[in-house]
């Protein structure tokens, strides 16, 4: 197929995205979030973000659409977001754009979100080497991945969380040290003022008899529940806390995904994910890189974070490498491994 306007609709949990590529190439893309209508329940309410997506997709895709200087009629492929995620959230960018590929009689491509995250870095620095590591840290998954042609080749997982991810790790504990949600980033900014040597948090899944490549953030989480409670009566000094808890997870995500490079002989490492925003980790993860030669890329920050550019950069990896499109029955998987970029279940979902 030849060069194609890809439109990405990204609708996995609280944000409606929607992105514009063409040949590796960001055109525009529109983000609305209803972070603010969850946050009173200091998490995500499923039926909430479902019905934000239904009023926030038309006037989404219409902004990318305005932002790129383009008309429906421009587009010549939907790629959209067909797994893990939310099913009613996912349903509602599902019956979006096979409305949309329907009515402009283009092909439809089913995304793997994950996939969308590692395709992400591409639109900032090109093409991925051929093989990189990549390290995805989000609130939902933390895995360390071996990745060659995204579009074509089956991901090799070499560890992922075997309980809480980071960035669920950082939500919990940014409750207990009464801080608002979402968790990451007012961690991120509490501990701007804090002691990262302050408290001797563990770094789970470190030993040597441990399994290298795995992840495990549920103890560290339940540790610094301890550490708070053993505070009461008296002021709880947030910032170190925040700080101390930054630190054990950068050490942890960075430690491992450095070893992998190594051991598997890979120049390159990309981290991507909502934590992927996280000062502290993009920090380390550049001393240590740098340290050990390897070539460090992270996506810009309004890119870690779930958008439908990143959907959009799957879907013309997959038109370009000519990919079938999805069935018209393709359907959801709210929650599909990470195999193949490419995600198009069929019926009522695996």
């Amino acid at each position: 197929m030849g060069s194609v306007v890809v439109l990405g609709i990204e609708s996995s949990c609280d944000e409606t995205g929607a992105g514009l590529v063409r040949d590796g190439r960001l055109l525009g893309h529109a983000v609305a979030s209803s972070m603010d209508e969850h946050a009173r329940y200091g998490g995500v309410v499923p039926e909430i973000a479902a019905r934000a997506h239904v009023h926030a997709l038309t006037p989404v895709v219409r902004r990318a659409l305005d932002e790129a200087g383009l008309r429906m009629s421009d587009i010549g492929a939907v790629a959209v977001t067909t797994g893990p995620g939310l099913s009613g959230a996912l349903q509602v960018g599902l019956a979006g754009a096979k409305s949309l590929a329907y009515a402009l009689d283009v092909p439809l491509h089913g995304v793997h979100h994950l996939a969308g995250h590692v395709a992400a870095d591409t639109l900032e620095h090109g093409p991925l080497p051929d093989p990189c590591m990549v390290l995805i840290v989000s609130g939902g998954h933390t895995s360390l991945l071996l990745v060659r042609d995204l579009a074509r080749d089956p991901i090799l997982h070499l560890g992922d969380t075997l309980d809480d991810a980071a960035g669920e790790c950082f939500d919990k504990v940014a409750r207990v040290f009464g801080l608002p949600y979402p968790g990451g980033p007012a961690i991120d900014r509490a501990a701007r003022d804090g002691d990262p040597a302050a408290v001797a948090f563990p770094r789970p899944l470190t030993g040597p008899r441990d399994d290298p490549y795995a992840f495990s953030f549920s103890g560290l989480k339940t540790a610094a529940a301890r550490w708070a409670e053993g505070h009461a009566g008296r002021a709880l000094p947030v910032a170190d806390g925040a700080a101390a808890l930054q630190e054990a997870v950068a050490d942890v995500l960075t430690r491992k995904a450095v070893a992998a490079c190594r051991a598997y002989d890979v120049g390159t490492l990309v981290v991507v994910g909502g934590v992927a925003a996280n000062s502290r980790v993009r920090a380390l993860a550049g001393e240590r890189c740098a340290a050990a030669g390897i070539e460090l890329r992270v996506p810009p920050l309004r890119l870690c974070t779930d958008n439908g550019a990143m959907i959009a950069a799957v879907g013309d990896l997959l038109v370009r490498a000519g990919a079938d499109p999805a069935p018209l029955d393709v359907s959801i998987d709210p929650s599909a491994p990470l195999e193949y970029a490419a995600l198009q279940p069929v019926g009522r979902g695996r």
